[in-house]
C-alpha cells in the first residue's frame, strides 16, 4: 500500500509542476512576443512622426500613412495615438499631431 501511495504522491506532484510550468511558459511566450511586436512597430511609429512633423502637411490623410508605414487601418490608427496624434473633427480621413493641431476647446 505504501508503494502506491508514494506513486500516486508523485504522480500528482508531477502534474502540479507541470501545470505551473505550462503557465510560465504561456507567460514567457506572451511577454516576448509583446515585446517584439513593439520593436517591429518602433520604425513604424518614427515614419509617422516624421510624416506628420513635415513642415509642408499638417494633415496627412489615413490611406497615405497606412501605405508608407506598410500597415492595415486599424494598425495605423492605433499607432497614430500613440505617438500623440488625432483624427480631424470634419469627419474627413486626416490625421495630425495633437501638438500641431490642438483640439479648439484645448488652445490656450
Amino acid at each position: 500500500m505504501a508503494d502506491t501511495t508514494i506513486i500516486a504522491l508523485i504522480g500528482v506532484a508531477g502534474a502540479i509542476i507541470g501545470s505551473f510550468a505550462t503557465i510560465a511558459a504561456s507567460i514567457a511566450n506572451q511577454y516576448y512576443s509583446n515585446r517584439l511586436a513593439k520593436k517591429a512597430d518602433e520604425p513604424r511609429r518614427d515614419l509617422l512622426r516624421q510624416m506628420l512633423d513635415h513642415p509642408d502637411y499638417k494633415w496627412r490623410n489615413i490611406d497615405t500613412l497606412m501605405h508608407v508605414i506598410g500597415a492595415d487601418e486599424e494598425s495605423t490608427k492605433r499607432l497614430l495615438l500613440e505617438i500623440g496624434a488625432r483624427a480631424s473633427e470634419n469627419g474627413n480621413p486626416q490625421w495630425s499631431l495633437i501638438s500641431r493641431s490642438p483640439l479648439p476647446y484645448d488652445r490656450k
